[in-house]
């Protein structure tokens, strides 16, 4: 019985390693990673080949909603809202249909991204933005479907479609100059009180400059309105660290105050047991 068992198993798993034989895919997927100005844009699809076969007009009829691409939605995402002809994509990840005809294509952003091929029901107010453009006629034929980025330009760049010989390009726009502009003024008005406490944090963990936490964390309690509990909590931590134990008290007090108001439990008990811990001394 026992041999009957263990040959069933070699049955079994020859049958399990000839069940993960891979071949090639007849439209291989491709991935497109692009930062366009401080924009990054990510395209995901699947590319088929023509085969011998016609393909805009007959694989692929005119007028009617495509894929674009092959097997599941072909998917364009972009990390910042974008304009395209004066309309406002917002950021995020999108289905990418097209409905090609002879004297243009449109572009459609689909807002539902989990569709194999076009949606069993089309649903307008899941289209986030069509865009028209002419084609143009190649004079190179292309055998496999494609999609790219080109054009790069600081504030824009175009997507482009290839197959056959027809091309299609649809110009984004990108808020570079707001970006870098936001960028350059938050890097010339200095550090925040968040990054200060940051960097108090790090020292202070890290067994670093706890003198120097103790000046930094200051610097995010001066730059804060509201004294946040846990910027007095930290400090109090490095004073104590320091040796001061009566000036860590008189901050854990106040830690203590805010997190009481902030009903927040679990540093009312911390503050309480160091204060208790810091007074026996």
């Amino acid at each position: 019985m026992k041999k009957i068992i263990i040959v069933f198993a070699i049955i079994i798993a020859n049958f399990t390693i000839e069940a993960q034989v891979k071949t090639p895919q007849s439209s291989p997927k491709s991935t497109i990673m692009q930062t366009v100005g401080l924009t990054d844009v990510e395209i995901n699809y699947s590319r088929p080949s023509a085969r011998g076969r016609a393909v805009f007009g007959n694989l692929i009829p005119f007028g009617k909603v495509w894929r674009t691409g092959a097997n599941e939605n072909s998917t364009i995402s972009f990390s910042d809202d974008v304009v395209i002809d004066g309309k406002t994509l917002k950021k995020g990840k999108y289905a990418l249909y097209t409905i090609p005809k002879i004297e243009s294509w449109e572009i459609i952003f689909y807002s539902t991204t989990d569709n194999w091929g076009n949606p069993e029901e089309w649903k307008e107010e899941n289209v986030a933005l069509r865009a028209t453009v002419k084609p143009e006629t190649l004079s190179k034929n292309v055998e496999t479907f494609t999609i790219g980025i080109s054009g790069l330009d600081n504030n824009f760049a175009f997507l482009e479609i290839y197959w056959e010989n027809s091309y299609a390009a649809l110009k984004f726009e990108v808020p570079t100059q707001k970006k870098a502009t936001a960028n350059i003024e938050k890097a010339l008005a200095g550090p925040t009180a968040g990054d200060y406490f940051s960097a108090a944090q790090f020292l202070y963990q890290s067994n670093g400059d706890n003198a120097k936490a103790l000046v930094y964390t200051n610097k995010a309690l001066d730059m804060s309105t509201e004294k946040p509990f846990w910027y007095s909590r930290l400090k109090s931590l490095i004073q104590a660290k320091l040796g001061d134990k009566k000036g860590a008290i008189e901050t854990a007090k106040l830690s203590l105050a805010a997190a009481e108001a902030a009903k927040n439990q679990d540093y009312v008990k911390m503050n309480k047991e160091s204060i208790a811990e810091w007074s026996k001394n």
